[in-house]
């Protein structure tokens, strides 16, 4: 079917027909696999299933396709089935971290919520690999209702992810009701939704699911670019609708081997980005994911990566570099060296082009000392609404009302609700 066709536009249209065999992306795609190969591809995908959608399969650019960015993020690969010593099934320990199903609270004040495990495509580097023997159920409204209650029940969580799967696969209607009632908590201050389908299937973003956003605001919107060759007119359509209704826009990329492993690449990537309103956001190193070994890069490669963008282009555009750290430790920036060395009166500091700078420290300054009565504070920052806070972490070390001298993570408060869960 043309482009031009009204029904190529059509979001349901193209995930009824989303490519699901070898045969039908051969069809598509207009090519055939060698039969070595195709009996090889075909084991993969009896254990990571093919699923694409015919838009996105589109973008591929066929004469070279075993090496087309395109090619490599929607269809499977031998290698999938290698496991390395070091993959785990599930490496950021989300199912340890979650004390209800469909909640993981890792952070003190925000929970993930995977409200669906639907995609509009199954993406080869997924670092949710062990879900896709799910991944076209929607989990029920009583089973929803128990992620939405624990999230009732703890105050401190002020910041929800909706995520999955896809939440913007969800109905229309079904979004506006968990949306209502997450809006209805006191203390949920900012809902994020993390999704691909402005990458995968643009045309999802339809001015009826705008609407809906926009009716819950503060909504903030992550995607998931990870070439430039994904950033298309039909993409660009749907962002400008996302970005035109007050919706701040995001990036979460993922550094992919054979795909952007490369500074100009990137670079290219986070100014078309930032020209159509989205803030490049993270950069993830490829998590150890069972089968995801041909993915992965050296962390020195992401450095490279990070020193041709700081200083060469608009800082704003500049993603944070990080690895989710295996475990459930979160994300850890993993930056350049740009502080060279210091004493008690320099700084040494170089740029991006390799000068060495100093910077002079201050000759009379003086610490403001605090009395710990944090009740009657008088120092010069005031918070409003201000509350008594647990601090966790380094700042717990570094507050001066704490007596707290050394970190045990143990008794961190996302240690203790592993442990109420295993009670």
């Amino acid at each position: 079917m043309g482009e031009d066709a009204p029904q190529w536009r059509d979001w349901r249209w193209q995930i009824a027909h989303t490519v699901r065999s070898l045969s039908m992306l051969e069809k598509v795609l207009g090519i055939t696999f060698p039969p070595e190969e195709r009996e090889k591809l075909q084991e993969t995908i009896d254990k990571f299933p093919l699923a694409a959608t015919p838009y996105y399969l589109s973008l591929i650019k066929t004469e070279d396709y075993a090496n087309d960015p395109i090619f490599r993020q929607a269809v499977p690969v031998p290698d999938e089935l290698r496991v390395e010593e070091c993959e785990l099934e599930d490496p950021l320990a989300e199912d340890s971290d979650s004390p209800v199903p469909g909640i993981t609270h890792r952070y003190p004040d925000r929970v993930l919520f995977l409200v669906s495990n639907v995609c509009a495509m199954y993406c080869r580097h997924c670092t949710r690999k062990r879900k896709v023997g799910d991944r076209d159920r929607i989990p029920t409204w009583e089973e929803m209702e128990v992620g939405i209650t624990y999230i009732r029940e703890h105050p401190e969580v002020r910041d929800v992810l909706l995520s999955g799967g896809d939440p913007l696969m969800l109905p229309d209607d079904l979004l506006d009701r968990i949306l209502t009632q997450l809006r209805a908590i006191p203390h949920v201050e900012v809902i994020r939704i993390g999704s691909r389908t402005p990458v995968v299937l643009p045309f999802r973003i339809t001015d009826g699911l705008v609407n809906v956003l926009k009716k819950h605001q503060p909504i903030w919107l992550n995607t998931h670019f990870n070439h430039p060759q994904e950033i298309t007119p039909s993409a660009e359509k749907a962002l400008a609708k996302l970005a035109d209704a007050g919706i701040p826009l995001g990036n979460q990329s993922v550094l992919l081997a054979g795909v952007n492993d490369c500074p100009r690449i990137m670079k290219s990537l986070v100014q078309k980005l930032v020209k159509n309103r989205v803030r490049p956001y993270y950069l993830y190193q490829c998590d150890l994911s069972e089968g995801l070994s041909h993915f992965r890069t050296p962390v020195g490669k992401g450095i490279e990566i990070m020193e041709n963008l700081i200083g060469h282009t608009s800082g704003f555009a500049v993603p944070t570099y990080v690895i989710d750290a295996p475990g459930g430790g979160g994300k850890i920036p993993v930056m350049p060296t740009y502080l060279i060395s210091y004493s008690t009166n320099k700084v040494i500091l170089r740029n991006f082009e390799g000068v060495i700078t100093t910077y002079r420290e201050p000759d009379n300054y003086t610490s403001i000392f605090c009395d710990r009565n944090c009740k009657d504070c008088s120092l010069q920052l005031k918070l409003e609404a201000g509350d008594e806070q647990h601090v966790v972490g380094i700042a717990k070390l570094l507050s001066d009302y704490d007596e707290a001298t050394a970190l045990v993570p143990a008794d961190s408060e996302r240690m203790a609700r592993r442990e109420d869960e295993e009670e």
